[in-house]
């Protein structure tokens, strides 16, 4: 345990060559919603060491202190296995999940039902993302299925379905050529950013909540079971005046659904339309 000004200092003295490039990435950082963004050519260029050897091993300001509370960091699947609760033949199950001669198992269910039947020693993980199957010896080798997700460039290596932003999340349910579903969540009190689209058109329909959409240059509120049509380049902002989550879903239809589509004029989150630092997908 230290403050973050104790440990700057002793990496400047004990360790410069990690220190020096650090301040320089971070002077050219900038700030993107609640995240700070580095450039990615800067961050390669620190060096890469353990805490450990730069400064612990050198270092006349620390101490150690026993404590003897058992430690596991929860690294992987299996460690998952090992640490949770059994049923009687020894499976950890967590969510909608039914077994036939299934043992030793760790199953995993976030959004659907998942059935496993005449398994030993074996990890299956759902989510909403993706599905993984893997004995249990081997779950470590996911990097390698890793690798070939960023290798053809596949959206599930860099984003999830369902993304966070400042004012709530947006859910993508359906995506197919020309259109697009999404479920999309605004925290109350919340609202997106003034903007416009050039390849896509937008249908909102409230199911939850209420909503103030400005279109154009009207002002509308729009209640459950109520909708509206964005059309292609119009300008266009959401808004949840209500005191509970404004939920709803939007369809997209257009030539080009990329995140990266939008102008923006007005935003309460300070963001802006330059993508040097970040992904595409922070851009709704």
């Amino acid at each position: 345990m230290f403050r973050a000004s104790a440990i700057i200092k002793e990496l400047e003295a004990h360790a410069p060559e990690i220190m020096a490039p650090c301040k320089e990435v971070i002077a050219a950082g900038v700030q993107d919603l609640d995240f700070f963004r580095l450039t990615l050519e800067g961050f390669k260029n620190i060096p890469s060491d353990s805490i450990d050897y730069a400064v612990m091993e050198k270092t006349s300001n620390g101490i150690m202190i026993p404590f003897d509370a058992g430690w596991n960091d929860l690294g992987s699947f299996d460690a998952l296995w090992q640490t949770g609760q059994k049923d009687e033949k020894l499976n950890v199950i967590k969510g909608d999940v039914l077994t036939h001669d299934v043992k030793d198992s760790y199953l995993y269910s976030e959004s659907r039902l998942v059935a496993a039947v005449g398994m030993e020693k074996f990890v299956i993980v759902e989510t909403k993302d993706a599905v993984l199957v893997s004995p249990r010896d081997r779950v470590q080798d996911v990097k390698k299925i890793v690798r070939q997700l960023k290798d053809q460039g596949r959206d599930e290596s860099v984003t999830h379905r369902k993304v966070y932003r400042p004012w709530g999340s947006y859910e993508t349910i359906d995506v197919e050529p020309r259109f697009q579903v999404k479920r999309i969540t605004v925290k109350p009190g919340a609202k997106l950013s003034l903007q416009k689209h050039f390849h896509r058109a937008e249908h909102w329909t409230v199911v939850s909540g209420s909503a103030i959409v400005t279109r154009g240059d009207k002002e509308m509120l729009l209640k459950e079971d109520e909708s509206t049509y964005i059309p292609l380049g119009t300008m266009h902002r959401l808004e949840n005046p209500g005191q509970i989550p404004l939920k709803l879903i939007e369809v997209q239809s257009g030539s080009y659904l990329g995140e990266d589509d939008i102008v923006r004029f007005d935003d309460v989150y300070g963001r802006k339309n330059d993508k040097k630092y970040c992904k595409s997908d922070k851009n709704i």
